[in-house]
């Protein structure tokens, strides 16, 4: 009888660390969630402790072995997902970090991406990386590090620093210091990397003025990067083998291996990805060019669109204006009125992503009047949330020439039933929750396990994939051309 292989995925969330455990047969037999400090030292700035999140991911899992009640030593290989732009500069010699890591959140470089503009760079910078300029991305937050850290340039310059996105840093920790990497799907998201030719721009690291000792070495999703060393939670010798950013992961964890197959994440932000093959898709209406993944040398391509504010405008609901004490209340609260009249709300407490790329935009809640109560905007706010889905959706249709027949959703806010109902409504097409919520820790450990030959192609991962519900659409076509002329308007005044 075969020995049954356990595989360890660390989602290293905005807000939280999440550690799955999955067996061969892909179920998840062990899993643990520690929340840790989001730190606010000005308006518009979010920072993380980078020592701070080391601790969740020990904590998480020990506590994730001993939910499956297995022992450390029976982990076959580890796989890592990550929030991605999140930016962290720490001493190459020592691992102690030089500075909080400055989350893809932060706005403090709006300024630096409108002089780029200004300069006639965004063509140049769109062409080489599939971005736009935008204070979402690494690398001009790593600029702002190296110019305001007091002696960080030097030390960078002297080649006594480490850069990197949340991935580089685990693995950094897990290998004891061993390994400075990062994976293809990470690297397309610093502003830094070339999308055809595979590697580090040296325009962009001109244009951004980052010196290039800093930078982690690129490797492929699925593969050996070394092995843990010193960790309180594992043994020293387990295979770290997998890695991608969270939404090519949660692409990956959804089984959207073909072109043209789409998936929608509902987290901190909403993320919706579209595979489009070998060949990567120049955007025309503001979404994102970028690496879903890499296996062995093939690199495959995915369309993306970002929305900066989804399950965090549910936690403002319940933080800011203290309108509900959970966020699993918002749906209960939502349904407590038929509709939300003419209350509607745009999510831009952050600015807005795609595709209108406004850094300068803010939230708005339109349309009240003396009946208008905590019901209507808390079911404005799922509103909301799906409308920018529907943006994005109409945007990838454009650019890549094919409908997005289903979507299949995951992220904590896709067990909210009334908000998925009412993206299906919007969208028009039926929308496929899986059983497994987890798809972004999911698809850490099936890269893991292909890494280190569990598995030879995603396809033997396909068959494993679960649908739990389908939402399909209800709203008659008059109903939803009047949503989106609302919604039209108040995003203009956003």
């Amino acid at each position: 009888m075969a020995k049954r292989r356990y595989l360890l995925a660390i989602d290293q969330g905005t807000t939280g660390t999440h550690v799955l455990i999955v067996d061969d047969k892909l179920e998840v037999v062990g899993e643990a969630y520690r929340e840790f400090t989001q730190h606010f030292p000005r308006a518009g700035w979010v920072e993380h402790d980078l020592r701070e999140i080391w601790k969740t991911v020990e904590r998480c899992c020990k506590k994730g072995l001993a939910d499956a009640d297995i022992r450390p030593d029976m982990v076959t290989a580890i796989g890592i997902t990550n929030q991605r732009e999140t930016t962290a500069v720490w001493n190459r010699a020592t691992g102690e970090p030089l500075a909080r890591a400055i989350v893809w959140q932060d706005r403090r470089t709006t300024e630096m991406c409108a002089e780029l503009k200004e300069r006639g760079e965004e063509a140049r910078v769109r062409e080489t990386t599939g971005l736009v300029l935008d204070p979402y991305f690494s690398a001009t937050k790593l600029r702002w590090m190296l110019d305001h850290v007091d002696g960080l340039r030097a030390q960078a310059e002297a080649g006594k620093v480490y850069f990197g996105t949340i991935d580089s840093w685990l693995v950094y920790r897990l290998t004891g210091g061993a390994r400075h990497v990062t994976d293809a799907s990470n690297a397309s998201r610093t502003l830094l990397y070339d999308l055809k030719g595979h590697g580090w721009s040296e325009h962009m690291l001109e244009l951004f003025g980052i010196p290039p000792q800093v930078l982690p070495e690129i490797r492929s999703c699925a593969e050996l990067y070394g092995t843990t060393k010193g960790m309180d939670a594992l043994p020293d010798g387990i295979p770290v083998s997998g890695m991608a950013g969270d939404q090519q992961a949660a692409l990956f964890g959804q089984a959207c291996f073909r072109p043209g197959e789409s998936k929608c994440t509902y987290g901190t932000g909403s993320f919706l990805l579209m595979n489009t093959g070998v060949e990567p898709v120049a955007s025309k209406t503001g979404l994102l060019t970028t690496v879903a993944w890499q296996l062995g040398n093939t690199v495959t391509y995915a369309l993306e669109g970002s929305s900066f504010v989804a399950g965090a405008a549910v936690q403002w609901l319940r933080d800011g204006l203290q309108a509900i004490k959970k966020s699993a209340q918002v749906e209960k609260l939502a349904r407590s009125v038929e509709d939300s009249g003419d209350v509607v709300f745009v999510p831009a407490l952050a600015g807005l992503g795609a595709p209108h790329w406004r850094p300068d935009a803010r939230g708005l809640l339109m349309g009240l009047d003396r009946s208008s109560n905590l019901g209507h905007v808390a079911r404005a706010v799922l509103e909301g949330i799906a409308l920018q889905t529907y943006e994005l959706a109409q945007a990838m249709t454009q650019d890549s020439g094919q409908p997005i027949p289903v979507l299949k959703v995951d992220g904590g806010a896709s067990a909210n039933d009334l908000l998925m109902q009412y993206q299906a409504d919007i969208l028009g097409v039926p929308v496929v929750r899986p059983r497994n919520l987890q798809t972004t820790a999911a698809g850490a450990a099936f890269l893991a396990g292909i890494g280190a030959g569990v598995w030879t192609d995603p396809e033997e991962i396909r068959g494993s994939w679960r649908a739990a519900k389908t939402f399909k659409p209800k709203m008659d076509d008059g109903a939803r051309a009047r949503a989106l002329a609302k919604w039209k308007r108040a995003v203009e005044r956003a």
